[in-house]
């Protein structure tokens, strides 16, 4: 269900440079309608982080589903007015539906999975982010070259409004089957005591109050620490994701069928992938399920790739560093979402814990986006990677301060 939620999010960078090209908006435009996903999915997390605790992870994912499929169907048709704000104000409704994604999926596999478990669940969280990312890379450069459909109805290149509602129809497929085949608990199985002896496990319920779930989340001052990190995060991970294939359109005049603009397509979710899958191994296996000491050196890993990636010229290295890039910022993606977020909250507050912290990836994401529109269109892509290296300090600096701790819980050290 997460796949094909990513795959009605990551259809808006495909699509890009060619609304920009029909209704003539300037990269500030375009940063203006990704910045109101990013407010509304990072508001959404919060409020919806505290209802996925009362109502249950598969509820969320449902509701959430709905409002995509909704939503998605609206923003092609919408492109017969043309109009900006309405661009806007649909993707923004849009980032709202989606943010009942992540708290509803990590609060099914709090229950799911054991405290030891979590760093490398983290890995397989961020395997379905990409693998929607995978689809979208693969899927929506085709559909934007024309196909035919049935061998009877002929759409046309640059057809874009198909990006977002051939999406829609495979999310609401996936939710269907997500109606009967999914459970919030292990107990809903009739499995009883698989985590014996874990303090989080303890209580077969995982309805939490929410009173008592939003205080214990916003008074741990960690929450707040993990938060701005992932705000870090979000901003380096969205100038990637929602520009390179205009970067590569632009500065490399690649085509988006090319085979090696597929071949990027493909590295950068799987190199996401693997730094996923890697980061919560290690973080479990060598540093006794700690995320801060290994998401720290990440980051300090980062800036180190970004800075060499200023120097480069050629489209061959311009490719080898976009990936580079995407296995270190979802490196620290997947450890300070899901998986601090369930040592923190539990399975009675995983959903707020996670909502609290990914909120701040968007809002970050927001304002760095907003920035980077204004950059682009002053100073050219010449200035995109210098753009991004603050961000990567900042976060390497907060991971570093809570580093020695061995638990992220309130009153813990």
């Amino acid at each position: 269900m997460y796949t094909s939620y990513y795959l009605c999010r990551y259809d808006f960078p495909y699509a890009n440079k060619a609304i920009a090209d029909e209704f003539h908006f300037t990269k500030g435009d375009i940063s203006t309608i990704l910045s109101c996903q990013f407010i509304a999915y990072g508001c959404g997390q919060i409020i919806n982080g505290l209802l996925t605790d009362r109502i249950g992870g598969k509820n969320a994912m449902l509701i959430g589903a709905a409002g995509t499929v909704a939503m998605s169907a609206a923003f092609g048709a919408a492109s017969f007015w043309g109009q900006l704000w309405l661009f806007a104000l649909l993707w923004g409704i849009n980032g709202y539906a989606q943010s009942f994604g992540a708290p509803g999926f990590i609060k099914i596999n709090s229950a799911w999975f054991s405290e030891k478990e979590r760093g490398t669940f983290a890995g397989i969280f961020g395997c379905m982010i990409n693998l929607g990312r995978v689809l979208a890379n693969n899927l929506l450069p085709a559909l934007l070259a024309g196909f035919t459909f049935l061998g009877m109805w002929q759409v046309a290149p640059q057809h874009w409004r198909w990006l977002f509602w051939i999406p829609a129809m495979v999310a609401t497929v996936v939710a269907a089957v997500l109606v009967f085949t999914v459970k919030d608990t292990p107990e809903e199985c009739g499995y009883r005591n698989l985590f014996a002896g874990e303090a989080d496990h303890a209580d077969p319920d995982i309805h939490g109050r929410l009173g008592t779930v939003f205080w214990q989340v916003v008074s741990n001052p960690i929450v707040w620490v993990m938060a701005l990190a992932y705000a870090t995060t979000g901003a380096v991970r969205q100038s990637i994701d929602q520009w390179f294939p205009r970067f590569f359109q632009e500065v490399h005049h690649l085509d988006m069928t090319g085979a090696k603009f597929q071949w990027l397509g493909f590295l950068i979710p799987f190199a996401a992938s693997v730094g996923s899958l890697l980061s919560g191994w290690i973080s479990d296996r060598f540093f006794h399920s700690r995320r801060a000491p290994v998401a720290a050196i990440i980051y300090f890993a980062q800036i180190v790739v970004t800075l060499a990636a200023t120097r480069v010229t050629t489209v061959n290295w311009a490719l080898a560093f976009f990936v580079l890039i995407a296995f270190t910022v979802n490196s620290t993606h997947s450890l300070l979402g899901p998986a601090a977020a369930m040592d923190i909250g539990g399975r009675k507050m995983a959903a707020f814990a996670s909502g609290v912290i990914d909120a701040f990836q968007y809002f970050g994401a927001a304002l760095a986006i907003k920035g980077l529109g204004w950059v682009l269109d002053h100073w050219g892509w010449d200035f995109y990677f210098y753009y991004q290296i603050p961000f990567g300090v900042l976060g390497g600096l907060l991971m570093y301060s809570i580093s020695r701790r061995k638990s992220l819980k309130k009153g813990a050290k």
